[in-house]
């Protein structure tokens, strides 16, 4: 029989753990039945009334990094795109890379002229003569939200630009919808607003089954802050000089080697970048 414990969230509220729900994220991260019922097992022995929630992702994330780096990864994605801060760039560079894979000419960080005024867009979308303005709303708290006042703001904004860029006689394309993507997620009422005025709205859990985390888990687009073989200072001298996304690393010796790691930790690195990318990075 499971432990009834009731665990502490991020947020300071109580509830209780859910060993179902934990199962269902080890699989999700790819561990197999056996590594699963290990680890939860191991969870089961340790946990208490008012453990958080935060040190019980560490320790099933320690024993899925000790048995699968792979699955670890996998697991560790939603801190990994935290990781990517404290600016937003970073974030706004994996969802041009994720449109880019889903067969759209992306150009990130682009000012376009509205009707109005003009408008920095963070992600600028083409793809069969249709354009598409997408703001992207990065947050370093897993416990922010973005309410219905950001997409009345973004839609604002995609309105003036929209009634720019149509009654230019210049442009070829047509600019269809505004977008909003976080890493978080939405209000009710903001994701009733997206409904309402058209706007597309992707966070981290939606569209069901075909948010954030969903995206790039059937894309294998995972950022450089889920790999286990890098520590937390590597992986920010990644981003600094541009390098976001773990496919970038498939054969790039050259960019492991600029900030210092040894031949050794090159291959290792290397190894499970091949294996996170499911050996197709290079494509």
């Amino acid at each position: 029989m499971e432990n009834q414990v009731y665990i502490k969230k991020s947020n300071g509220d109580t509830e209780l753990f859910s060993f179902k729900k934990l199962r269902r994220s080890l699989q999700s991260a790819g561990a197999n039945q056996d590594m699963i019922e290990t680890i939860v097992d191991k969870i089961q022995g340790q946990i208490y009334d008012g453990m958080s929630s935060n040190a019980i992702y560490r320790k099933a994330f320690s024993l899925l990094k000790d048995t699968n780096k792979t699955s670890a990864s996998r697991y560790s994605l939603k801190r990994a795109i935290f990781e990517l801060g404290p600016t937003g760039y970073p974030f706004e560079r994996l969802i041009g890379a994720l449109l880019k894979e889903r067969g759209f000419d992306t150009k990130v960080s682009v000012t376009l002229q509205g009707a109005c005024v003009t408008h920095e867009i963070d992600v600028l979308a083409e793809k069969d003569g249709n354009v598409y303005a997408i703001e992207c709303k990065f947050h370093s708290d897993a416990r922010a939200t973005s309410n219905v006042k950001i997409p009345l703001y973004i839609n604002s904004r995609f309105l003036d630009i929209q009634q720019q860029w149509n009654s230019n006689p210049k442009n070829t394309t047509h600019l269809k919808q505004g977008w909003l993507v976080t890493n978080t997620r939405f209000t009710e009422d903001a994701v009733n607003y997206g409904k309402c005025v058209g706007l597309t709205l992707m966070s981290w859990d939606y569209p069901k089954d075909n948010g954030l985390k969903a995206q790039i888990d059937s894309l294998a687009l995972y950022p450089v802050t889920a790999l286990t073989t890098l520590n937390k200072r590597e992986k920010h001298l990644l981003i600094e000089t541009d390098v976001i996304l773990v496919k970038e690393l498939f054969n790039a010796t050259d960019k492991l080697k600029n900030i210092g790691l040894s031949d050794r930790k090159i291959q290792r690195v290397l190894a499970e970048v091949k294996q996170l990318c499911r050996l197709d990075c290079n494509e």
